[in-house]
C-alpha cells in the first residue's frame, strides 16, 4: 500500500482551531499552541457561563417576588410556603413576570397564600 502523509488533516485541524481562535487579542489568534490553549480555556468559561446565567436568573426571579410579596405583607419564603399549602403550582420564572407586569394579580395570588396558611 502507499504510503499516508498526514500534512493535509494537521494543517485542516490547525486551520480549525485557529478559526475558532479568530478574534483574540495577539498571538492567541495568530499561533497555533497559543490559540489551543485559548480555545480550551475559552470552553470552559462558556461551560461555566452557562451554568452561571440559570443562577443568576433564579436569583432575579427570587429578588423580583420577594420584592412583590414585601409590598403584599409577606415574605418571599411564607409566600412559597402559601402557595405550595393552597396547592398553587407556578415556577419563580412565571410568578415574576406575573409580579412585574400584573401587580394586582400577584396580589390575588398572594391572598390566596395568605387564606391557604391561615386555614
Amino acid at each position: 500500500m502507499a504510503r499516508v502523509k498526514g500534512a493535509m488533516m494537521t494543517r485542516k485541524r490547525r486551520n480549525k482551531m485557529l478559526k475558532l481562535a479568530k478574534g483574540y487579542w495577539g498571538a492567541k489568534s495568530k499561533h497555533f499552541k497559543m490559540a489551543k490553549e485559548q480555545v480550551m480555556k475559552s470552553g470552559n468559561y462558556a461551560f461555566a457561563g452557562r451554568k452561571m446565567k440559570k443562577r443568576d436568573f433564579r436569583s432575579l426571579w427570587i429578588t423580583r417576588i420577594s420584592a412583590q410579596a414585601k409590598v403584599c405583607g409577606m415574605n418571599y419564603s411564607t409566600l412559597m410556603h402559601g402557595l405550595k399549602v393552597a396547592g398553587i403550582d407556578l415556577n419563580r420564572k412565571m410568578l415574576a413576570e406575573i409580579a412585574v407586569a400584573d401587580k394586582e394579580a400577584f396580589a390575588a395570588i398572594a391572598e390566596k397564600a395568605k387564606a391557604a396558611l391561615a386555614k
